[in-house]
């Protein structure tokens, strides 16, 4: 859970792929250019002192905003901080247990538990603090529609009348933006769709997501009506404003596959809203034994905050070309400016981590 263009890379996605995780060999930390382990605290240096702190994004260039407001911080608090590696998951994962890395801010939980317990769970893997809450996945409407005609839940479309409202090919079936081959939300949306009697009445289409969302602009903006699988954070959800423009569908009941877990009502609803899919918190993950030498650098992971507004606009932008490594450290600096205040009473709760 971005881009040179919008079809060529599709937004991080924390129910990306997580079928296609097995068992990888531990060769694959090798992908890590080796380095000192980190160095633990004295009580005669300043916090952070000497210690180069190493950390990784996946190929999605959008994560490595958060990972250059940490790491500012980090920076404030004394310590060396190596150049972001980008390495995809479950590799990023098993890097950081066996010590080759020592925090990401990758961790979607509970979207990524596998690629969590696979590396090695709580024994290899700790994370801290929730670094952007309340992710959101679901279906999305045309407000416009939605208001015309009442549609409120996706049960709604079992009546062929108001599903021929959103076919875009001509076949009477609703036409439901879905998720790329392979990706966890393209099995839970064909789950779905059984589960609330829909197969006669809609249809997933599935393909490179982004390419999917542009064509849903597109027809939105000539008139049309549209549904599609939205989640947060992502670019889309500054495009299409919620109430707005949109409008979140709610589902009848909490059905999802079997290799999802065991996932009941609880862990879909949000703010009294049956959306149907697990709520995602963007978490940090860390090496134990670094957080254990370090309890600034751990405490300091523990209160960073990036609201998913925030999230979402920074994706549109690097959508829309300011993709490079140097805009997005623009981009955190910009962020931190705006929110010096909060940031700075962070670095200052922080530092009495070492006290």
């Amino acid at each position: 859970m971005y881009k040179k263009n919008m079809i060529a890379q599709p937004s991080p996605n924390p129910w990306r792929n997580l079928i296609l995780l097995t068992a990888l060999p531990t060769v694959l930390t090798g992908l890590i250019a080796c380095q000192p382990a980190p160095q633990s605290i004295d009580n005669d240096r300043s916090p952070g002192q000497a210690v180069s702190i190493r950390s990784a994004h996946s190929s999605w260039i959008d994560e490595r905003f958060q990972i250059e407001i940490v790491n500012m911080g980090l920076e404030q608090l004394g310590y060396k901080i190596a150049s972001p590696k980008e390495l995809d998951y479950p590799a990023l994962y098993l890097a950081i247990a066996n010590g080759d890395l020592d925090y990401s801010t990758v961790y979607y939980d509970p979207a990524h538990q596998l690629f969590f317990e696979n590396a090695g769970g709580q024994a290899k893997l700790q994370p801290v603090g929730i670094i952007t809450p309340d992710g959101i996945a679901g279906y999305q409407i045309d407000k416009k529609t939605a208001t015309k005609y009442n549609i409120k839940n996706i049960a709604q479309l079992q009546d062929p009348k108001l599903a021929k409202l959103f076919d875009s090919d001509g076949d009477g079936k609703a036409n439901l933006v879905g998720c790329n081959p392979g990706w966890v939300c393209e099995l839970a949306i064909d789950h779905q769709i059984k589960a609330y009697g829909l197969e006669q009445t809609v249809e997933q289409d599935r393909g490179n997501y982004a390419a999917l969302m542009a064509d849903a602009i597109a027809r939105y903006q000539q008139g049309q009506s549209i549904i599609f699988f939205a989640y947060n954070p992502h670019w889309i959800g500054a495009v299409f404003q919620p109430d707005r423009d949109v409008v979140w569908l709610e589902v009848p009941f909490t059905s999802l596959p079997e290799s999802m877990g065991k996932i009941t009502e609880k862990d879909t609803v949000m703010n009294g809203k049956n959306f149907g899919l697990v709520r995602t918190q963007q978490r940090i993950v860390a090496n134990p034994n670094f957080l254990a030498k370090n309890p600034v650098a751990k405490r300091w992971f523990e209160l960073v905050q990036i609201p998913v507004a925030d999230m979402n606009a920074e994706s549109l932008r690097v959508k829309n070309g300011e993709n490079r490594v140097k805009d997005i450290r623009r981009h955190a600096a910009e962020w931190v400016s705006k929110n010096q205040a909060q940031f700075d009473s962070w670095l200052a709760q922080a530092q009495q981590g070492a006290k």
